[in-house]
């Protein structure tokens, strides 16, 4: 796996090195200078309320803070080990029952040490959030393998 950033290779490493997102299905929808948008395909297993098919809060939190963690990966043009510090999601509003989520994350600022990251979960019109979110990573983390790595070594092991 080169260093490029491409869909495909994002792709690959959710795939592979985050197995939550990869179980419920998350995909990159778009990615470039400006952020990352990832998806979330509607399932109505990932239903919080099993009346009405709303989505609970966990998945959709699954959603927000692998595209603000990825996100920060574009903007540095390469991999290193970072951890989620401090994320806070506001929801809006519930979100759609058969809809498809979407969430797109930017890295607005970033240190030597933390990365700042603003992103929004919606529908179909970002001015219309089911939530936002502001959230702070670590940079250089741990001295564990970057995800890039990591999720290939686990593919050659699968």
């Amino acid at each position: 796996m080169s260093d490029s950033f491409d869909i495909s290779q994002i792709q690959a490493i959710i795939d592979t090195g985050i197995p939550q997102c990869g179980d419920i299905g998350v995909k990159v929808h778009a990615m470039d200078e400006k952020g990352v948008t990832m998806m979330l395909p509607y399932d109505k297993r990932f239903a919080g309320d099993p009346v009405r098919g709303v989505l609970h809060g966990g998945v959709i939190t699954t959603l927000i803070d692998s595209a603000s963690g990825m996100c920060i990966y574009v903007k540095l043009k390469k991999y290193i080990p970072i951890a989620t510090l401090d994320i806070r999601i506001d929801y809006l509003k519930p979100a759609t029952p058969g809809e498809d989520l979407l969430a797109h994350a930017y890295c607005y600022k970033m240190t030597k040490q933390i990365a700042f990251v603003r992103s929004v979960a919606y529908h179909t019109d970002p001015d219309d959030p089911v939530a936002n979110s502001v959230s702070t990573f670590m940079l250089r983390s741990s001295p564990t393998k970057p995800l890039n790595v990591a999720s290939e070594e686990i593919k050659a092991t699968s």
